[in-house]
């Protein structure tokens, strides 16, 4: 038997981590998993409500880490973790991403000599002014097997010297494979129930009609007032011409009442939410605007253009298609660009990531070269 010990903490774990547990779940009595939560994403539309929508197993562990600095929750969860990873004593430790739990259930495993295999390994946005740049780098450094998204991600392990050699699960040789997008298995298999069961677009008086959506919640676009009111004024200035829905992070919700702005114009400020309503209101706009890396990719699996409030991207695929326009965050070329994506031409059908079918991909290569 084949133990393998998932480290999630955040929403983009929850759904990456969603396809292959099934995959795993499909080998019962070869594979088993042991479900670690970090705690780092800790409230019911951040956390739990993913377990329920996705239909994830009740985690064995729950760290319950809560917020911090980088430092201490990444050092707070190695600490934890240590714990579980001497009781259970796993075969793998599987991370997900860029997080701090990432991170930390990286260093924790191999601190251990447990061997690391990584999903979504190999990008890059090459900002090392990024924590999350940082966090996948030195993963990518300590993972045995790297599960790479996309050419360019086996690319880039490349230019860093990382490169697949001789399987030996407890030497730092290690595996590189492009098995394609976890996120994009999850978007084929949930896009038909998210449109059948959100009842946001009802409850939003928007039904049928058009609209734009915007997520904002990294650090260096929240914690900086200028920045903030800088993207906040160019969604005003958008929400003129058709509403923008707004799910708010916690964070950003907190840094907005901060500044203390009350008039947004037709900029409609929501809760988080749910995975399944999320999916139903990027594929029912007509523009994304985000800074988050998830969001970009699910725009481009369900074809809507995106604009990425940032200064780089580590999807560079999907500007490369025609689909995605990054602007930085300064209100003018917000603006420039929001005009700019929906007149660029698109190209259609082109299989960057995969064919849905990465979930699959993973555990079977697990079930072939881990030794249980």
């Amino acid at each position: 038997m084949i133990r393998i010990a998932t480290v999630i903490g955040a929403r983009p774990q929850f759904i990456k981590a969603a396809t292959v547990s099934h995959a795993i779940e499909k080998r019962r009595g070869i594979i088993s998993e042991i479900l670690i939560h970090t705690g780092q994403h800790y409230d019911y539309e951040m956390s739990e409500v993913f377990f329920r929508e996705l239909d994830i197993s009740k985690p064995a562990y729950h760290l319950d880490v809560g917020s911090g600095s980088h430092a201490w929750q990444t050092g707070e969860i190695m600490e934890r973790l240590e714990h579980v990873l001497v009781i259970e004593r796993p075969n793998l430790v599987l991370v997900y991403g860029d997080t701090n739990s990432t991170l930390a259930g990286a260093l924790a495993a191999r601190t251990l000599q447990i061997p690391v295999a990584h999903v979504e390994a190999g990008v890059r946005s090459f900002n090392r002014r990024m924590i999350e740049e940082i966090n996948r780098k030195l993963t990518d450094n300590v993972a045995t097997f790297l599960f790479c998204p996309t050419r360019s991600a086996v690319d880039n392990l490349a230019h860093e010297s990382i490169k697949g050699g001789v399987l030996s699960p407890f030497s730092w040789e290690r595996y590189v494979i492009n098995v394609g997008d976890v996120m994009l298995d999850s978007i084929l298999q949930c896009r038909a129930r998210a449109e059948e069961s959100s009842t946001l677009h009802r409850e939003l008086g928007i039904a049928g009609q058009p609209y734009l959506l915007a997520t904002v919640h990294r650090a260096e676009n929240t914690d900086d007032p200028r920045i903030l009111s800088d993207i906040l004024y160019a969604l005003k200035e958008l929400s003129f011409q058709e509403a923008v829905i707004f799910p708010v992070h916690p964070r950003t919700r907190n840094a907005i009442e901060t500044i203390g702005e009350r008039k947004y114009g037709n900029l409609r400020f929501i809760d988080a939410t749910s995975y399944l309503d999320m999916i139903a209101l990027i594929a029912g706009s007509r523009m994304v605007l985000t800074d988050s890396g998830g969001v970009q990719r699910e725009a481009f699996f369900l074809h809507v253009p995106c604009v990425t409030l940032r200064s780089e991207t580590e999807w560079m695929e999907t500007v490369e298609c025609g689909w995605n326009v990054v602007t930085g965050t300064s209100a003018h070329e917000i603006l420039s660009g929001a005009r700019r994506v929906l007149e660029m031409e698109r190209k259609e059908g082109v299989p960057l990531f995969g064919a849905g079918d990465a979930a699959e991909k993973i555990v079977s290569f697990l079930e072939k070269h881990v030794k249980g």
